[in-house]
């Protein structure tokens, strides 16, 4: 998960997530979910192939229930690709790298 930033709270989640001026793929997931787990391999090919046209941030639902809730998150793994801070894309469930991206709308750079 290094190459990750996690935003634990509300405040990093607005620095890392509402104000870039990149896209970003916001992991919502939790410690005690496999399939959360499984994804995470996933989001790391992701993040290699865009390299820094993207940023990959995960939030941790149960650190964080204020965003989770802010944004109706009810499963988890949830994927959300966000644009000038607004959530335009969402993928639910452990899916393969190319599911994800194709489910979210990018493309490889």
């Amino acid at each position: 998960m290094s190459s990750f930033t996690a935003a634990d709270d509300a405040a990093t989640f607005a620095t890392e997530v509402l104000e870039s001026d990149v896209p970003v793929v916001v992991d919502f997931w939790a410690v005690w979910c496999g399939p959360c787990r499984m994804v995470t391999p996933e989001l790391e090919k992701l993040a290699a192939a865009h390299g820094t046209a993207v940023k990959v941030v995960k939030v941790d639902v149960d650190a964080n229930p204020e965003v989770a809730g802010r944004y109706r998150i009810q499963g988890i793994p949830t994927i959300a690709l966000f644009r000038d801070g607004q959530p335009v894309a969402v993928s639910v469930g452990a899916k393969p790298y190319a599911a994800i991206e194709a489910e979210l709308g990018l493309t490889a750079a």
